[in-house]
């Protein structure tokens, strides 16, 4: 039997089946209010202790994802009205499950898709207390299973050992989830919104997440097809390393630059400066958790970076708080987020700390080669808006003997207004075109929804068309255009991509080597 579902992470696994699903030990209600307040005090403690330890081996995505955790288990809006319903005379368990179920279908219940996959990560929160609740640790799965269920806590992808193989299989989930991220940097395949069956499955299974599907008790002929499958991607993906050195360049002849994606400044310890263009795309939302910021610390963070890529370009974006990146202090809660006071907008109307930010870059900047971009674009007023805070806090630190440069700034390529209308924004220094979310605006359809999904495309011909609009403009008035969404590392989308004008694209390091290869493969 094989069902389909939405690839999240691409790769092929073969092995048992383990159910995610199942439930904690029962908890063992105590005496009094006072010994369940000290019992959920005590799991919010060894859950917290639990996290702190994972952090001490993650790297940079998996360590924002925990220290979020932590944040938001010692966040006393969270934990409050369980203690509340303990004094009313609940058992800590029940108060624990009743609270986090509230926020988790208030999260659910949104309508924007991100906001729902950030529900996983409530009940991951949830069951660690209940498990600590219970003195239940999780089942560890066996070697190479295929774990399979409604959904994957990150601290259930980030204690499996994934190195003898395995995959996931989910009947919710999410290709925008902070797992799928994880499975992506790891190659852990995994496939989502699979309508599994229900009860405990049973035997071996075979998990495409190349194409999106999963066959249960496969026969003798669907095994072989799934193996000559599966060698052909692993043959694809060992050719494609010989690439990874390389420039990338196309079959004509033509050069195309490749840099990388990272989210934290721990991001660039893996990778060899040699195998890439340059950072097309730094993100900043890593700084801004429990607390917001000082300059000091961010300061600090880019200079990191610039160092390592030596006279190759960072291009380190604002702020883009907001949408699924809720900040405490910053963000503000609104009905459409997505739609509502995020990036650029936001900025500048917390100027406060904005500016706190553009004087972290301004210093950082002689430290290497810096670009800035501004996320949410619209309109022309919010590029000139923000680049005159930029000119602002430069003759600021001028008059104040502080050793600065003013970068080159642009803006990315999201909403679009800019991309119907690149001509209103002539004076920016260059474009960064962000894929996922341009993608979203115009077909009005969440990548990360089984139901739209196949609307969600880059390669559609409305898609392509304003690209190719923004690559033009850029070629005739000589601005830069690059692409640094997750298209850019998509090896079936790179031929649309380079045949609608791009030659600069940004992909997450993981796909260097593939999307190099992809490249070498494209006639133009």
């Amino acid at each position: 039997m094989r069902i389909d579902g939405i690839p999240a992470s691409p790769g092929y696994a073969e092995g048992p089946l383990f159910d995610l699903d199942q439930p904690p030990a029962g908890y063992e209600a105590k005496t009094g209010a006072a010994e369940e307040k000290a019992a959920l005090e005590g799991a919010i403690g060894r859950a917290v202790g639990r996290l702190a330890a994972l952090i001490e081996t993650a790297d940079g995505d998996a360590a924002g994802i925990l220290e979020f955790h932590i944040a938001m288990l010692e966040d006393d809006a969270l934990s409050g009205p369980a203690f509340a319903a303990i004094g009313s005379g609940q058992a800590a368990d029940a108060a624990w499950r009743a609270a986090l179920d509230g926020e988790i279908a208030g999260y659910e219940a949104s309508d924007q898709d991100y906001f729902r996959a950030r529900a996983a990560d409530l009940r991951d929160i949830r069951d660690q207390v209940l498990r600590a609740l219970s003195e239940d640790s999780a089942p560890a799965p066996p070697p190479g299973a295929i774990l399979y269920g409604e959904d994957i806590a990150p601290t259930r992808f980030l204690e499996t050992d994934w190195s003898k193989g395995g995959g996931i299989a989910l009947k919710r989930g999410s290709a925008a989830s902070h797992v799928a991220m994880l499975a992506r940097s790891r190659g852990v395949p995994m496939v989502v919104g699979l309508d599994i069956p229900a009860g405990p499955l049973t035997g071996a299974a075979l998990l495409d997440a190349e194409r999106g599907g999963i066959v249960f008790s496969p026969s003798p002929a669907e095994t072989e097809t799934f193996r000559q499958s599966a060698s052909s991607f692993a043959g694809r993906q060992g050719a494609a390393r010989t690439f990874l050195t390389e420039p990338a360049v196309t079959k004509a002849g033509t050069t195309v630059r490749v840099q990388v994606n990272i989210a934290y400044p721990s991001d660039v310890d893996g990778i060899d400066i040699s195998t890439c263009d340059g950072v097309g795309l730094m993100r900043t939302e890593f700084l801004f958790g429990k607390t917001l910021p000082d300059e000091e610390t961010q300061y600090h963070a880019y200079r990191k970076v610039l160092e390592w890529a030596g006279d190759k370009p960072v291009t380190i974006r604002t702020v883009d708080a907001g949408g699924d990146k809720p900040v405490p202090g910053f963000t503000v809660k609104e009905t459409n987020p997505f739609l509502g006071l995020r990036g650029i907008r936001l900025s500048l109307a917390r100027r406060d700390i904005f500016r706190v930010q553009i004087r972290a870059l301004l210093r950082a900047a002689i430290h290497g080669n810096l670009k800035v971009m501004f996320p949410m674009i619209a309109t022309p007023d919010e590029y000139s808006q923000a680049a005159a805070l930029f000119a602002g806090e430069q003759a600021a630190l001028a008059a104040q003997g502080v050793a600065h440069r003013l970068p080159p700034l642009g803006i990315m390529v999201e909403v679009p207004s800019v991309a119907l209308a690149p001509e209103a924004f002539a004076d920016v220094a260059f474009f960064s075109i962000g894929s996922n979310d341009l993608t979203q605006y115009v077909m009005a359809a969440a990548r990360d929804n089984a139901a739209v999904a196949h609307l969600n495309s880059i390669r559609h011909p409305a898609v392509l068309r304003l690209i190719a609009a923004v690559a033009a403009f850029g070629q005739e008035k000589g601005i830069p255009v690059s692409l640094c969404g997750d298209a850019g590392g998509d090896p079936a989308a790179i031929p649309a991509l380079l045949e609608a004008g791009l030659r600069d694209l940004s992909v997450a390091p993981a796909q260097l080597a593939m999307a190099k290869a992809a490249i070498a493969d494209v006639p133009v």
